[in-house]
């Protein structure tokens, strides 16, 4: 009977070893392979469009997961903050949710049931008013920026003397030209300019009275929020002065009194924003996830205006410069 040398049994043994464990590896690495590709179309951001009565709404869904199979996310109405879905319930091919009202009308809940086909969404919502209303949507954009951008000239989106260049929303015009300032006296129409934008930095100059809020809109669907933190109603650290409305909140209050001149200087490249209140970087190049409330529309992928926000209390607004990609 023939042996092996004294160590060949040995190094046979790791050899075989060796390929066991590398085995297994695969084997567990096939497997969460396997179960990531399960994952259902349904997790994701989707760009929505509301059909009510006739009028097309905005709106913003994201579904992810929380632990191994319950689904919860996050919606955006025409109006209002982010809020969140406890949970997305699938049955028989379909999802449903229930949020509360926030801002509308009524006690009873919204309820939503939908489906999902690869990249799109398409579903009805019964409002807080008992009626149902249809909505479709696409998958968000990432928007993710690959490269630096180079600027341009800077624009001077205010003249100081009228509103050449911009236009209302539809509203009552309310707004005035004074003494080199650009004012809101009362509640009415939205700003919006009349060229629209991509990629850009802005800088704007702001001045409210006690208790007011306000907005700028970065291309009609973002609000970074403009509002009296100091003495007007509490609001959440999500809404407050210099947060992306809903989503980022500022990583330090820089708010002045109400009836002082305060500045923004913003810059988004994609979804990347980072904000600067009154000198201090209190957003640093942060994922804006979807549109806020009162966007525009909900075409994340397109360049928009720049629009102010009009109708929630008296703003003043001065040296508006704006420096677009190139």
């Amino acid at each position: 009977m023939k042996f092996l040398p004294r160590f060949a049994g040995k190094r046979m043994f790791r050899v075989l070893g060796v390929s066991v464990i590398a085995g297994l590896l695969l084997s567990s690495t096939l497997k969460v392979s396997a179960q990531v590709a399960k994952d259902p179309d349904v997790i994701g951001r989707w760009d929505i469009t509301m059909d009510k009565d006739g009028v097309t709404q905005p709106s913003w869904l994201e579904v992810q997961k929380s632990g191994t199979h319950t689904l919860i996310g996050r919606f955006t109405y025409a109006f209002g903050s982010a809020r969140p879905i406890s949970e997305v319930k699938p049955k028989d091919g379909k999802y449903s949710f229930s949020i509360p009202p926030q801002w509308e009308q009524g006690d009873r809940n919204m309820d939503f049931e939908f489906e999902v086909g690869g990249d799109v969404i398409k579903g009805t919502m019964v409002y807080t008013d008992g009626k149902s209303y249809s909505f479709t949507g696409v998958r968000a954009p990432r928007m993710l920026p690959t490269k630096t951008p180079v600027w341009g000239k800077p624009i001077k989106l205010f003249n100081g003397k009228d509103t050449k260049g911009w236009h209302t929303d539809g509203r009552p015009n309310q707004w005035v030209v004074e003494n080199g300032i650009l004012r809101s006296k009362k509640s009415g129409a939205n700003l919006l300019t009349d060229k629209t934008f991509g990629d850009f930095k802005l800088h704007i100059e702001f001045r409210y009275q006690k208790g007011s809020n306000s907005g700028v809109y970065l291309r009609g669907r973002y609000e970074v929020q403009v509002i009296d933190t100091k003495t007007g109603e509490p609001e959440p650290i999500n809404n407050q002065f210099s947060s992306i409305y809903g989503f980022l909140p500022p990583n330090k209050m820089m708010a002045k009194n109400a009836g002082e001149w305060q500045s923004y200087d913003i810059t988004l490249v994609g979804r990347l924003v980072t904000i600067v209140a009154n000198g201090t970087e209190v957003v640093c190049r942060a994922e804006i996830p979807g549109i806020t409330g009162g966007a525009i529309n909900s075409r994340e992928g397109e360049p928009g205006p720049l629009m102010i926000q009009g109708d929630h209390g008296p703003i003043d607004f001065r040296n508006i410069v704006i420096t677009p990609a190139k």
